[in-house]
């Protein structure tokens, strides 16, 4: 491969480590390394997910991410944190813009609410090499939020992101650096599932392959994988080789929104009777959300899937004639789906709705019946108004009823409670 035909920059990718628990940690002026501390989704819940557990509690009772509330040790020295999402969020902002004393916004690209990008182009005649940037960022995290992080240095963002996932946590201190010249002895000995993007479907499908770790998948045909998975393929050959074409800088750029759409995963088994409340105030959210964008969907999509694997899940979709934003006309579209693809007596557990094939809200078509006017006053009254005081500042009366999830939902953040 001849890597001068391509780009080469100097990309960082930060991990903070243990996130969760370490915002939890300094919150009680715990020592995030020692402490042994477990943040549960819900405390009051047996079955709650252990959102986030401290170093010290995964290395002295193997205690993962994936572990469940019930599942945590007898231990006196052990703390229960509930998640604060609303905190961990303002964290997350703060170290971003901590970042921005490193390098402009356009050159930061936030992944996820604990783990970001930084492009650091020719910064190395202020601060010294690429590792030593690397060590003052990483400094500079734990000085000011006591929270220790660890690093990845790459020509892409690819190669930073998969040497921070395989070495850099591994390493005595938090940092490992993989360039073009070093993807055939840091990454192809590595098996295909350990490489981020590739999920456990994609694995069997190159396993029965013959492709078992990033060597194999380098050295195998690129024309047979870009027939097999089309760009998928033609993706996972040339990130094999270490290779990403996707842009360093300019992630602040808004993309064009394609649709409106919430869904849920209810916490117990739901009727035909109270999916009703719920459809209805999951439609009002993906509407309020349209009408603040000032746009208008022709076709509504209504997702349902049940407790028992045996009844037929379904995904089903419908489009109208003149576009809507209204909460109760998304809704009465939902109903007639529901009505229509339900297996009478299965029980629910996950549902969604969204609003697509989008249009601008550019006027209202009135109808000789039905005064549409009035409804989009009413509407802006009731956004206007959860805007001002909360998403729970007036609702309607099915949200209060046992089906509703509007209540619950607005004293969270990301599902959790803040």
């Amino acid at each position: 491969m001849n890597y001068n035909l391509y780009p080469r920059h100097d990309v960082l990718c930060i991990d903070m480590r243990s996130f969760y628990a370490s915002v939890e940690c300094m919150k009680r002026g715990l020592n995030p390394q020692t402490a042994l501390l477990a943040v549960v989704g819900d405390p009051n819940r047996r079955g709650s997910i252990v959102l986030a557990a401290s170093p010290a509690l995964k290395k002295k009772h193997g205690i993962s991410n994936v572990s469940r509330y019930f599942e945590l040790p007898e231990d006196s020295n052990l703390v229960i944190a509930p998640a604060h999402m609303g905190d961990y969020l303002t964290v997350s902002l703060e170290i971003t813009k901590l970042m921005m004393h490193f390098v402009p916004k356009e050159a930061i690209h936030v992944y996820s609410v604990d783990e970001l990008w930084l492009t650091v182009d020719g910064l190395n005649h202020l601060y010294g090499s690429v590792y030593t940037i690397a060590e003052k960022v990483q400094s500079s995290i734990r000085e000011q939020f006591g929270i220790d992080s660890v690093i990845g240095i790459g020509d892409n963002k690819f190669l930073a992101k998969v040497v921070m996932d395989l070495h850099a946590k591994q390493a005595p201190n938090g940092i490992s650096e993989c360039r073009y010249e070093h993807v055939s002895d840091k990454l192809w000995p590595i098996d295909i599932e350990h490489i981020w993007g590739i999920g456990s479907k994609m694995k069997r499908h190159l396993n029965r392959m013959g492709i078992v770790t990033m060597g194999d998948l380098a050295r195998f045909s690129h024309d047979h994988l870009k027939k097999r998975f089309g760009i998928m393929g033609e993706q996972l050959y040339w990130h094999a080789w270490g290779i990403d074409l996707s842009p360093v800088t300019g992630q602040f750029t808004k993309t064009e929104q394609k649709g409106y759409g919430h869904g849920i995963t209810l916490l117990r088994d739901y009727t035909e009777d109270e999916i009703q409340a719920c459809l209805l105030d999951l439609c009002d959210e993906a509407c309020r959300r349209a009408r603040r964008d000032e746009k208008m969907g022709r076709t509504i999509h209504l997702s349902i899937r049940y407790t028992d694997d045996d009844a037929q899940h379904f995904s089903r979709s419908q489009s109208i004639d003149v576009p809507i934003n209204d909460t109760m006309e998304m809704y009465h579209v939902c109903m007639q789906l529901f009505e229509r693809f339900h297996t009478e007596g299965a029980h629910i557990r996950k549902a969604s709705v969204t609003l697509t094939n989008l249009t601008d809200d550019v006027g209202t078509q009135l109808s000789l019946f039905d005064d549409r006017s009035h409804m989009n006053q009413l509407n802006q009254a009731v956004d206007s108004i959860r805007e001002r005081f909360g998403s729970t500042a007036i609702l309607r009366a099915s949200s209060y009823t046992s089906g509703g999830i509007a209540l619950d939902r607005g004293q969270k953040i990301g599902g959790h409670y803040e």
